[in-house]
């Protein structure tokens, strides 16, 4: 798990309330902008939120805020975790920023389009929606159905070309294989003894005719010798 500030705005709320720290400091140390650190020491921002030590969570030390205060150009800096835990496995629809959340439905049209072998769980695995949404789309009765186009949801940056790849994969997985369609060759058993074009008789079928003249003329003589003895 990365090392990174827990509740920004809330800690910021709570250095303000407590430290001598400058704007830019807790500005830095938050990941926020001067102005609007500014804002949540004049009350226009962050109303309601309640601060969040730092020194409690074990992300700042009192060192750190002591160093801060005597030094107005010191920027402060994370205290080490002293326990690591593992990341764990992201279970259940993927987070969507809120900047490209209104692009999931034109995503959804896409993947729904392309790749109708993904299951409705697959596509709300890679985009963040729910089912709700994906049937009203296959549909067609989104209330915004007329104003949709379809956009590859990797471009827009709502999952990795290796995520589509791998869930379209596990959708293909034990699905029979396209038959082919239209006109095809016919197996060498058949074409052997299919006539040519030209009308005449296939080389096997003329063998046959020959064999049969052969034997026919062979009876009419030995028949015909049979006559002569009798005489």
């Amino acid at each position: 798990m990365a090392n990174t500030l827990l509740m920004p705005k809330a800690t910021a709320v709570w250095l303000v309330d407590n430290t001598a720290l400058s704007f830019e400091q807790i500005a830095h140390f938050c990941s926020l902008h001067p102005l609007e650190v500014k804002a949540i020491a004049d009350g226009e921002s962050a109303q309601g939120i309640k601060g969040l030590d730092p020194v409690i969570t074990g992300q700042l030390s009192r060192d750190e805020i002591a160093k801060g205060e005597t030094d107005g150009n010191y920027r402060l800096k994370l205290s080490e975790p002293k326990v690591r835990v593992p990341e764990s496995k992201r279970k259940g629809p993927r987070y969507t920023p809120l900047s490209k959340r209104q692009d999931r439905p034109n995503a959804i049209l896409w993947l729904v389009r392309n790749h109708a072998e993904l299951k409705d769980a697959q596509i709300s695995r890679l985009v963040g929606t729910t089912k709700s949404t994906i049937e009203q789309i296959r549909e067609r009765t989104h209330w915004n159905s007329a104003n949709l186009v379809p956009m590859d949801p990797v471009t827009l940056g709502l999952c990795s070309q290796i995520d589509l790849d791998l869930e379209v994969q596990r959708a293909s997985r034990g699905r029979d294989q396209a038959q082919p369609t239209g006109d095809t060759l016919l197996p060498a058993s058949l074409t052997e003894r299919l006539e040519p074009q030209n009308g005449k008789p296939a080389k096997e079928d003329s063998d046959e005719l020959d064999a049969a003249a052969v034997f026919a003329k062979l009876s009419a003589l030995k028949s015909k010798d049979g006559d002569d003895n009798e005489e």
